[in-house]
């Protein structure tokens, strides 16, 4: 007689719940953790525990009601207790992290005799929050730069869009104000030169005579706001030889005699820090024709020990400085806030002295920057030679 074999008590296991086992396992634990003391150590470690989506802290236990620790356990909702032995005795905990330095709790935490409970306490947890501490630390320095050179970006693109917007208009003026005047004479006087042609001859001449001699002056009128406009060649990048050309051209059109003192290396400096170096003295220039009234100018240049120093002076007339800078519009019609941008671009500084009848002093201190230094060096050395 066959034997009916017994229905096995195993139950089968569904695809389903086997692919439930399988996520289950995929997930990552969460860490239950409870810290013994809230002071630097704790607040060192709540700091970046509390966030951490893997960590759950269970609670803080600390009897200083004023430890820094204990506002950031109310920020995140962990509970704090004043005895430390309820953390223990806590069915949820994981790990214990001690760092109180405390006699009697190190000596709690040696007996603690339980499974699956890890615990980290003396020098070990105060070399581990001294860690999470420097990480901290270095995390808040990071963020203190990031945010001052977001804010320097942002005065840069402020700045340098203002600088640009003056640089346009003038360049406009002295477009509309020079040369097109000048070509708008020369064509007055051809169009009487047509109609004198025959009936007058030698008037004739005459005027084409002076229209050729404007004509050459709009020639140099041409190149000088070509000049401007591109004051340093990119071939060579030479700041000392574009300003004795520039001085040049401003001699003969100011009637101001100039003499320009240099010493140091300009290999030191990037060609950023040339172009704003040239254009703060053809400002500074530019105002002393507008207003100064003098009758010379110096411009002084000196590169040493890391930073560029100049002073452009004039012997004219002079002004108020302080009664100017509470006048916006004309600190920045006098081409003086010009200046004091360009230095700020570059990391500078400038100011104004100026006394009545006293004539003017612009001064400006750039820093070399260690980038300009390290380039200068490789350029020196002697696989570059």
């Amino acid at each position: 007689m066959p034997v009916k074999s017994k229905p096995s008590s195993r139950r089968p296991s569904t695809p389903q719940k086997r692919g439930a086992s399988r996520q289950e396992a995929a997930e990552p634990r969460i860490t239950n953790v409870a810290i013994i003391g809230a002071g630097a150590g704790g607040t060192a470690l709540l700091t970046v525990l509390a966030p951490d989506p893997l960590v759950r802290i269970v609670g803080v236990a600390e009897i200083d009601p004023k430890a820094p620790g204990l506002r950031l356990a109310k920020r995140y909702g962990i509970p704090v207790t004043r005895n430390f032995r309820d953390l223990l005795s806590s069915e949820e905990v994981d790990l214990i992290i001690d760092v109180t330095g405390n006699a009697t709790v190190e000596s709690a935490l040696r007996e603690l005799d339980r499974a699956g409970v890890a615990v980290i306490r003396g020098t070990s947890a105060k070399f581990m929050w001294q860690l999470i501490e420097a990480r901290v630390r270095a995390n808040a320095e990071m963020t203190r730069h990031l945010k001052k050179f977001q804010e320097l970006s942002k005065l840069y693109e402020k700045e340098a869009g203002s600088a640009i917007t003056g640089e346009r208009s003038r360049i406009a003026c002295e477009i509309h104000d020079g040369l097109v005047q000048t070509l708008a004479g020369i064509n007055l006087k051809l169009d009487l030169c047509r109609e004198l042609i025959f009936s007058d001859p030698t008037h004739s001449f005459e005027l084409l005579s002076d229209a050729k001699a404007q004509l050459k002056t709009a020639i140099e009128e041409s190149r000088q706001v070509i000049f401007n406009l591109r004051p340093l060649y990119f071939e060579s990048m030479e700041v000392v030889p574009a300003l004795k050309n520039y001085l040049k051209s401003y001699e003969t059109q100011s009637h101001i005699r100039t003499v320009l003192i240099w010493s140091g290396d300009e290999s030191a400096m990037a060609p950023t820090t040339k172009i704003v170096l040239f254009r703060i003295a053809q400002e500074a220039l530019s105002n002393v024709q507008k207003h100064a009234k003098a009758e010379r100018a110096t411009i002084t240049l000196t590169v040493a020990e890391g930073r560029i120093k100049g002073t452009i002076e004039d012997n004219g007339i002079g002004f108020d400085v302080e009664a100017m800078s509470q006048d916006p519009t004309k600190w920045q019609s006098f081409g003086l806030k010009g200046i004091h941008e360009r230095a700020r671009l570059v990391g500078g500084t400038a100011r104004v002295e100026s006394r009545k009848g006293h004539g003017t002093r612009v001064l400006f201190d750039i820093p070399i920057t260690p980038e300009e230094e390290r380039q200068r060096g490789a350029d020196q050395s002697p696989d570059r030679r």
